[in-house]
């Protein structure tokens, strides 16, 4: 995972995602103390048609982040 990636977070990543969401990431914290497996993200989460309405720093479990891809270009 790098900056403007898109991630689609589900409860696989965190039972705070009931309701799914997709994430545009701007960086991976690696200068917080985590328990293994889990990582803090900071990003933008996306609405269906993939703006920006968000900004979310999120605690995950890396294995049930699901990776999208890089971002569109505009």
């Amino acid at each position: 995972m790098k900056a403007g990636d898109v991630l689609h977070l589900t409860r696989a990543a965190s039972p705070q995602f009931a309701r799914p969401i997709y994430l545009r990431l701007i960086r991976i914290h690696t200068d917080l103390d985590t328990y293994d497996g889990w990582i803090w993200l900071d990003g933008y989460q996306l609405d269906k048609k993939g703006d920006a309405v968000d900004r979310r720093e999120l605690y995950v479990l890396t294995a049930g982040v699901r990776l999208l891809g890089p971002a569109p270009r505009t």
